[in-house]
């Protein structure tokens, strides 16, 4: 009888000293933050294309070097770097058209497109004009960029912990308690919206001086996720 009186009494006591030996569990509270910048670009690109049509694919082949040469020629001259123009682009395809009910060879279509990169944001319209003026036939493609934008980006992070934290402790407060450490942070991304490119032909914009071009403001957003323990 005493043994089974034993038995019990440790039964009783093991779990009351491991419940003990468990640690508190604080609070823990999850927040979101988000950190946007609107930023000028101060880069663009624009696609420059030039197009060329023969009998032949070699004949087509050869107009195009023949007009795309004095493009490049006088972007170079522009003050364009050699390093900030880049073939993107070059394909060479038969045109048909239907006759009777037959399709009939009407020749071979030649295009050559470069991106070009544009490290002064005003001069856009001029660069354009001189693509127009040396022989382009479509430009399109404009778009705006930044030429430090990892450290926009850091600072959009930046700005979204900020948040993150000034509303964990918001919640703190409101619960008559404080942080006491930061347990996680999960970036969510970030993520940047431009001005909307176009895309014109040749003959539009040669009707006119250098189209003028607004590059208007870049936004940058970045989201975090914060957990924070109370005490």
């Amino acid at each position: 009888m005493n043994h089974v009186l034993l038995v019990t009494a440790l039964a009783l006591v093991i779990p009351a000293v491991t419940a003990a030996q468990q640690p508190r569990s604080e609070p823990l509270v999850m927040t979101t933050g988000a950190g946007v910048l609107q930023v000028v670009p101060d880069r663009a690109f624009v696609s420059v294309t030039a197009e060329s049509r023969a009998a032949n694919p070699r004949d087509a082949q050869r107009r195009n070097t023949e007009a795309m040469t004095p493009v490049l020629e006088k972007l170079r001259a522009a003050g364009i770097p050699a390093d900030a123009i880049r073939t993107t682009a070059y394909d060479l395809q038969p045109e048909w058209d239907f006759v009777d009910n037959r399709r009939v060879s009407r020749g071979y279509v030649a295009r050559n497109t470069v991106d070009v990169r544009i490290d002064t944001v005003d001069r856009v319209g001029e660069i354009l004009e001189v693509a127009v003026g040396s022989g382009a036939t479509t430009l399109g493609g404009v778009r705006f960029d930044l030429k430090d934008r990892a450290s926009h980006e850091r600072e959009a992070l930046r700005l979204a912990v900020a948040d993150a934290r000034a509303k964990a402790d918001a919640v703190a407060v409101a619960a008559g308690q404080s942080v006491s450490r930061i347990v996680r942070i999960e970036e969510q991304g970030v993520v940047s919206s431009a001005p909307m490119a176009f895309r014109v032909a040749a003959q539009e914009l040669s009707r006119a001086d250098a189209p003028p071009i607004s590059a208007g403001e870049m936004e940058i957003r970045a989201q975090v996720t914060l957990t924070v323990e109370l005490k």
